[in-house]
């Protein structure tokens, strides 16, 4: 089970290969609710190689800072692909950075339906060449997906970076 110590670690490894690889990472999430950005900025010097985040919880804050179009929300839901790959090309459109990811999902305990149900959670992770998604079913309680779908983000950076050499 992924922990907050498996998060801490995670960002430390995506911050060292992404100053190795002299590059910047943004990221657009939503579920959790800027839970990323922290662990990342908890470590000393992560603005060597973080340059912003979004915290775009709501489907309007998805349109208004990263420009998900509100159409797309309404066609697939936000918890969908289609969103997570928005998100994250939207997150780089509206920074400086080479490389995004993005999280939308159903933490819970409440908001799962039958399709979607809690734990649900999409990713998206971009360079602004290549766009890779996922949706994933997560278990747990809500904080334990939260800490789940953050630490899976961060995975994705790295196979991102691993990829691209």
């Amino acid at each position: 089970m992924d922990t907050e110590n498996t998060l801490h670690q995670l960002a430390i490894r995506v911050g060292n290969r992404l100053r190795e690889a002299r590059l910047m990472l943004t990221t657009a999430e939503s579920c959790t609710g800027g839970m990323i950005a922290g662990a990342i900025t908890d470590i000393s010097g992560s603005s060597t190689w973080f340059e912003r985040g979004f915290v775009t919880y709501s489907n309007q804050a998805k349109t208004e800072m990263i420009g998900v179009p509100s159409e797309l929300i309404d066609r697939h839901g936000a918890v969908s692909e289609a969103v997570a790959r928005a998100m994250a090309e939207g997150a780089l459109r509206n920074s400086r950075a080479q490389i995004a990811l993005s999280v939308t999902g159903v933490a819970g305990p409440g908001g799962g339906t039958e399709k979607k149900p809690v734990g649900t959670v999409s990713f998206g992770w971009s360079d602004r060449v290549h766009t890779l998604c996922q949706t994933m079913h997560l278990k747990g309680d809500r904080r334990q997906i939260r800490i789940q779908a953050a630490a899976h983000a961060l995975r994705g950076v790295l196979t991102m970076l691993d990829e691209s050499e």
